[in-house]
């Protein structure tokens, strides 16, 4: 792996596609870790969702960091939370008809973490959150759409994808594309600069 690489610890094409976008080279290697696993002890002790992100990426990074000492690592997690409710990447169809039931005509949280670690440790980490409105959608429309989005709708967390035909669900959207999409970039390429990682 040439020194200049940076490792993101994820299988995420999008987040990979956005870092070399802006001119970021990158090795992506799959956490091994269970997501649900990590999760499932913090159920009931008041933990909020942006700290449920922020425990996600960094769990992310600091494994993928130890299995790659010497690169700076990063982890990114999302999650979408309706009032105390986490949605997590519905597992079929029917799930994300249901997602998109519960979230019509309501005001979600999307919260984007991305983290920076370096030898097994954490180093930096940054939380942003978009508030999202999404219209009131009639069932049918619901189904509709997802016949057109197919599997698509599976690869988020709440079962659309703004950067294609979810944006039509929408009302208004407070935040940033990027906090929107999974990571939150400027923070993160500020923070590359900074240490060096990039060039500045």
């Amino acid at each position: 792996m040439p020194a200049e690489t940076i490792v993101l610890a994820s299988t995420s094409s999008f987040r990979r596609q956005l870092l070399e976008n802006a001119g970021v080279a990158v090795k992506a290697v799959a956490p091994e870790i269970d997501e649900r696993a990590v999760e499932a002890p913090l159920e009931d002790t008041g933990v909020t969702p942006e700290e449920v992100a922020l425990i996600l990426a960094e769990a992310k990074a600091a494994e993928v960091s130890e299995r790659f000492p010497n690169f700076w690592v990063i982890g990114g997690d999302q999650t979408l939370s309706l009032d105390d409710r986490i949605f997590h990447k519905p597992e079929d169809m029917e799930g994300a008809r249901h997602h998109l039931l519960a979230l019509s005509g309501k005001t979600h949280l999307l919260n984007s973490a991305v983290v920076l670690a370096k030898g097994g440790r954490v180093v930096w980490q940054h939380l942003a959150a978009a508030r999202m409105t999404m219209r009131p959608l009639d069932p049918a429309f619901i189904g509709r759409h997802l016949s057109r989005v197919g599997d698509r709708a599976l690869a988020s967390v709440g079962a659309y994808q703004i950067e294609g035909e979810g944006v039509q669900l929408f009302e208004k959207i407070e935040g940033d594309y990027f906090t929107i999409v999974g990571l939150p970039l400027l923070p993160l390429l500020a923070k590359l600069r900074e240490l060096g990682a990039i060039d500045g």
